[in-house]
Formats: structure tokens, C-alpha cells, sequence
């Protein structure tokens, strides 16, 4: 059994065809073909169900795909551990990151890339549930999500970061009223916020049921770029994280209040539980740790 026989049979469960697959790993078709064969005939299994095409792996397949994952994973982190004995400073390092804790990332890196100067770092933006299938798939190495959506009873290790708070937050013509504003008092002002699908607005939903308001929402988007651009254009006003403010405005022009209660999530680093954790990961973890980020997304 040879390395690149395991490489070759993730590549065809990721792209579900033979000849992509063949063309992702530098091979023809047949010599993949062949491989993936062989890898059959000397386990004595039948790994993958065929036709003309590819049609899925068999539950013998799938269990030999999790083993050439954590194969292939912990031979990667042998060899960024002799790097690191060679006192190479280096490595490659994927994270997941949730849009509204988009200005995290950037402290994060960083930090990071002081740590490990030679450090190549890969960022995927998607959905907390993204991230967590990502790092259950070993695509990712850490995620950046809601710490309360990470299932108790999973593979997973979890190091918190701060604690979010929306704030209201609006530039000119609109004119917020300063001080510390009540949700009660938000419901005659136009808002665009987060689309009700993203966790973070279902946690403004949640606080405009409580003070039993009705919010008048104008727009509603999944995209930060889209929000931002009403936003910045004084038509609407928002409600967003302290850590998906944009931050390419100027802070004269940007009116930033403080709202009432409100379910505080915390958000955080999560990574799977490391049998054998490797340097590089060992050593931005505790990076993380070192780092005070509550009282940068915080606003009194």
C-alpha cells in the first residue's frame, strides 16, 4: 500500500468524478484507476461502487476514507514536526471563520505570523455548522465560531475568546441619540440586518421578541459587503457585532451605540481533540491563549 493510493482516493471522494480527480493529483485517469484497484485487491474489499462512472464509496470505503484521512493528517504533522526540529519556522494552517467575527481574524493572523514568520495560512469565510464539518473532515485546522454550537459530545476542543455584543450602529444623515440605547426604543428606525438564516441575526430576533417589538426591517442580506454599502450610504441604520464593524470608514462618521440585554454568545477557537497535536498547532493554540480580545469587541 502506497501513500499516493489514499491521496488518490480522497481526491475522488471530493470531486466525485474520475478524470477530476485524476487531474487534481498530476495522473492520468487509468493510472488512478489502476491504483485505486490495487488498493482494492490487496485489502480484499470493494471500496468503490462502479459503472461507467463513479458512483460513491461502500461502508468498507468510507471507513477506509476516515483511516486515509488520519493518515495522511498525522503524516503531515510529521512532517511539520521534523521542520520544527530542524528549527524551520513554518507550516500550513486552515481556518473557518464565521462573517461576524470578520475583524478577529485579522488579530488572530497577526499574532499567528509572529509566532511562525514562515507560517502559509489559508482562511475559508462560511457558517459556524461550515466550520464544524470542515474540521470534523479535517479540511480545516481551527475555526473561529459560536462556542455554543459546537456539540458537547464531539471530537472537539474549544478555547474562548470574548463574549459578543451587538451594538447599534448607524453614520450620517441618520443621527442616533447617544448613550446606551434600549431595544424597545428601536422600532420606528429603518434597519438593515444579517439575513434570518445567520445565527447572529436569529440573536437580534431573539431580543427584539423579548422587549416585544416589531423591528422595521428594510433589508436583509448574508453578505457583509452588501450591508455595509446601506449602511455607509446613511439610508439605513444596523445592528452588528462589535467584531463585524467595518472598519473602512471613519470613526467621526460612524455613530456606535450600546444596546440594552442581550443573549451574549461566546466566541471562540475550535480545533478537533489532538491525539498527537502537532507543533505548529500547539503553538498558535497557545498563541490564542495569550490573547485579550475581550475588551477590543467590547463597548461600554
Amino acid at each position: 500500500m502506497f501513500l499516493r493510493q489514499l491521496t488518490y482516493l480522497m481526491a475522488l471522494d471530493r470531486y466525485r468524478h474520475f478524470s477530476r480527480a485524476a487531474e487534481s493529483c498530476g495522473v492520468s485517469q487509468p493510472a488512478l484507476s489502476a491504483a485505486l484497484r490495487q488498493l482494492e485487491t490487496e485489502l480484499g474489499i470493494t471500496i468503490i461502487r462502479r459503472t461507467r462512472r463513479f458512483n460513491g464509496l461502500t461502508d468498507e470505503g468510507r471507513r477506509v476514507l476516515d483511516w486515509a484521512r488520519q493518515t495522511l493528517a498525522a503524516l503531515d504533522g510529521l512532517r511539520q514536526e521534523a521542520a520544527f526540529a530542524q528549527e524551520v519556522a513554518g507550516g500550513n494552517l486552515a481556518i473557518g471563520l464565521m462573517p461576524p467575527a470578520i475583524q478577529g481574524i485579522p488579530l488572530l493572523l497577526e499574532s499567528f505570523r509572529t509566532a511562525v514568520p514562515g507560517l502559509h495560512l489559508q482562511v475559508r469565510m462560511g457558517s459556524s455548522t461550515d466550520t464544524i464539518h470542515g474540521l470534523r473532515e479535517q479540511q480545516l485546522d481551527l475555526g473561529l465560531v459560536y462556542l455554543d454550537q459546537i456539540p458537547p459530545d464531539g471530537p472537539f476542543e474549544t478555547l474562548p475568546l470574548y463574549t459578543e455584543q451587538h451594538v447599534l450602529v448607524a453614520v450620517e444623515p441618520l443621527i442616533l441619540p447617544a448613550g446606551r440605547r434600549d431595544w424597545n426604543t428601536l422600532a420606528d428606525l429603518p434597519l438593515c440586518l444579517l439575513g434570518p438564516e445567520m445565527r447572529s441575526r436569529q440573536i437580534v430576533d431573539a431580543a427584539f421578541r423579548c422587549a416585544g417589538v416589531t423591528p422595521d426591517v428594510v433589508l436583509e442580506t448574508n453578505s457583509l459587503e452588501v450591508l455595509y454599502g446601506e449602511l455607509l450610504a446613511g439610508r439605513l441604520a444596523s445592528i452588528l457585532p462589535v467584531a463585524a464593524l467595518p472598519t473602512h470608514t471613519g470613526h467621526a462618521r460612524l455613530q456606535v451605540r450600546p444596546l440594552g440585554p442581550c443573549t451574549a454568545p461566546e466566541v471562540g477557537l475550535v480545533r478537533l481533540t489532538p491525539s498527537l497535536p502537532t507543533a505548529l498547532t500547539a503553538r498558535v493554540w497557545n498563541v490564542a491563549s495569550s490573547m485579550n480580545m475581550r475588551d477590543i469587541f467590547t463597548i461600554g
